[in-house]
Order: C-alpha cells, then sequence, then structure tokens
C-alpha cells in the first residue's frame, strides 16, 4: 500500500429509524441537536460541522448497529437534561479509561427508535 488516499473527516453518520417524526422530534427537542433539514424518508442535523442523518429503514431491517458518541462539556449535566426531557439512560456517567492525567468518561442513553447513543468527556 504505497498510494495515499485523500480521507480526511468523517462528513455525515447515518443511524436507521423506524418512525421518522418521533426520531426527528427527539433529536431535535430531547438531544437538542440543530436541525438542518428533511427530504423523503431521510432528515440531517449538524453536530458541529459533522451531520448526523436519519434514514428510515424497511420494516424488516434490525435497528441499533451504530454507535454515536456525543462530546460533552458537562457529562453529568447532559446526561440529567437529556433523561428528564425523555430519553431512557443505559448507563449513569462513569469513568471508562484513565489516561495519564486525564479520565475518559461515559454515559448511555437510548433514543425512541432503540438505537444506543453515548455522551463523552475528557475530565
Amino acid at each position: 500500500m504505497t498510494e495515499s488516499l485523500g480521507l480526511a473527516r468523517i462528513v455525515q453518520i447515518a443511524i436507521s429509524v423506524k418512525d421518522m417524526a418521533r426520531a426527528v422530534r427527539f433529536y431535535r427537542d430531547v438531544v437538542g441537536l440543530p436541525f438542518l433539514f428533511e427530504a423523503p424518508n431521510v432528515a440531517f442535523f449538524d453536530c458541529a460541522g459533522i451531520r448526523l442523518m436519519l434514514g428510515t429503514s424497511p420494516p424488516d431491517t434490525p435497528i441499533g448497529g451504530t454507535y454515536v458518541y456525543f462530546d460533552s462539556s458537562d457529562i453529568e449535566r447532559d446526561h440529567r437534561v437529556i433523561v428528564e426531557r425523555g430519553a431512557e439512560a443505559v448507563g449513569a456517567p462513569h469513568v471508562v479509561a484513565n489516561l495519564g492525567g486525564k479520565q475518559v468518561w461515559l454515559a448511555q442513553l437510548k433514543d425512541t427508535e432503540g438505537n444506543v447513543f453515548s455522551l463523552m468527556q475528557m475530565k
């Protein structure tokens, strides 16, 4: 492998959903992501320059194969607020790794479609 590629950064991540209207409300109103636009069977949100795409999946397609990790500046507050707004808590904020003078904290939640997503903070 001597030829280098021009890949630089992720520009879009897709999550499969069953109920688009419900999923849009969740990511817009519960998670608080800026809504960009909606087209047939897809909706887009801005995550600090990376697009999060919700896509309607066929009825027989399983949900839950994609994991998204959101950077948080205050994981305890963000976890509490998102749960208060209606997300299902899967795991409370906790340390998952010690990296020298920093700790990696993680908290998992579930959206209305059954997808697990996480909050992550370096402390």
